[in-house]
């Protein structure tokens, strides 16, 4: 067991975090941005495009979110390894 002093991570590099973030924005903002897609054509199938481009942003937003998660997943398993392996100094 660590003691309440002793780091369980790594020091965290910016970067992923900004990526995942942004990520996360694109898959919120866009498709909260009616005015973009509130037109009935062009018709796909039969729906109009107000309709199918918002399922669309299902999908898209399903693959966003998992790739945000992804590269948390992989920062925090670095962290976790840099202490593990005994490079953090305090």
């Amino acid at each position: 067991m660590s003691s309440p002093d002793s780091p369980t991570r790594g020091p965290a590099r910016p970067l992923p975090y900004v990526l995942a973030g942004i990520l996360v924005v694109i898959a919120i903002v866009l498709p909260l941005w009616v005015p973009m897609y509130a037109k009935a054509e062009p018709a796909l199938w039969g729906f109009p495009f107000f309709y199918w481009y918002q399922l669309l942003w299902v999908f898209i937003a399903a693959g966003l979110l998992g790739i945000a998660y992804l590269i948390i997943r992989k920062e925090d398993k670095r962290r976790r390894a840099e202490v593990r392996d005994g490079q953090v100094q305090r």
